[in-house]
């Protein structure tokens, strides 16, 4: 290819790009209009996901001051799937997880109490996209962030942060009572950006990050037990999730489920910094009658 079929070649791209994101910034809806329609495909989302499940691969790795690698990693591998909550807010869905393996083997008895146990997922946890349902969203403001691509697609991008900017949180034990386990518990001021599919409104990305620093208040009988002082600190948090497209067949149906989910937590004061990353494969769906398919 000459020099000259090169340059028009390029200046073909370039216009091409150009009529597709004025087209997207003239057709793109205001942010309250576009926060009900994400909510409305969130809802179909949590109702179809339910006849799916799904293998996660849950990494921790524990981390030093230059963010290296500080000891062994501990991997988790758990079959995953969606429910619906019977909570109070309409149309939210939990995610449930039943553990198949850690580090390479069958999970054991002590891995219930066990410290080493002590970063494995929870068998409950919330699904992290309910923040932008109607029932939390009040809790937050949202901003249009002009576009942008996300996996070579199309995306309209909002900021959101919490309506309340003050955090304040407190070191607590591990619920699930795992031998010298901690976190956080109480309020805490989040922000960060959504990717949002030009075409179909569904979510291809979200980061969130604490804002700035984040203290920890340790209760005396804490202060005592483990020697520390009055607070710790967050210094550091950032969680990126991403989804895909998965494609089942017999029927046909495509789904836009989670991918992989990244979170770094950098602390100081006594606590451990960790890198988190957990990945989602092997997706299978449920049909009426029992049969099920890739």
């Amino acid at each position: 290819m000459t020099a000259v079929a090169r340059t028009r070649r390029f200046a073909v791209s370039t216009l091409a790009l150009s009529a597709s994101v004025a087209a997207l910034t003239q057709a793109a809806p205001d942010v309250d209009a576009l926060l009900g329609r994400i909510g409305d495909r969130i809802a179909e989302y949590y109702k179809r996901a339910q006849n799916v499940i799904c293998l996660e691969k849950s990494t921790v790795q524990p981390i030093g001051w230059n963010l290296s690698p500080d000891g062994f990693a501990r991997v988790v591998e758990s079959e995953l799937h969606v429910e619906a909550d019977a909570g109070d807010a309409e149309g939210e869905a939990k995610v449930v997880r039943e553990i198949r393996r850690v580090n390479g083997r069958a999970p054991r008895e002590r891995d219930n109490k066990d410290r080493a146990g002590c970063t494995d997922p929870n068998p409950l946890s919330p699904e992290p996209l309910a923040f932008l349902l109607p029932a939390h969203r009040q809790e937050y403001r949202f901003t249009s962030a002009g576009i942008g691509k996300e996996n070579d697609r199309p995306a309209l991008l909002i900021d959101f942060a919490s309506v309340s900017r003050q955090s304040r949180l407190e070191l607590s034990e591990d619920p699930r009572g795992h031998e010298d386990c901690y976190g956080w518990s109480g309020d805490l001021a989040v922000r960060g950006r959504i990717w949002i599919d030009a075409s179909t409104y569904e979510v291809l990305r979200v980061d969130t990050n604490f804002m700035g620093q984040v203290d920890v208040k340790v209760p005396p009988a804490l202060q005592r037990r483990l020697n520390f002082s009055t607070w710790l600190v967050v210094e550091r948090y950032n969680q990126t999730i991403r989804y895909k497209t998965i494609a089942f067949h017999d029927p046909d149906e495509t789904m836009l489920l989670p991918e992989s989910i990244d979170v770094l937590a950098v602390m100081r004061g006594g606590l451990q910094s960790t890198r988190r990353r957990q990945t989602f494969s092997d997706y299978k769906r449920f049909l009426t009658g029992g049969r099920m398919v890739k």
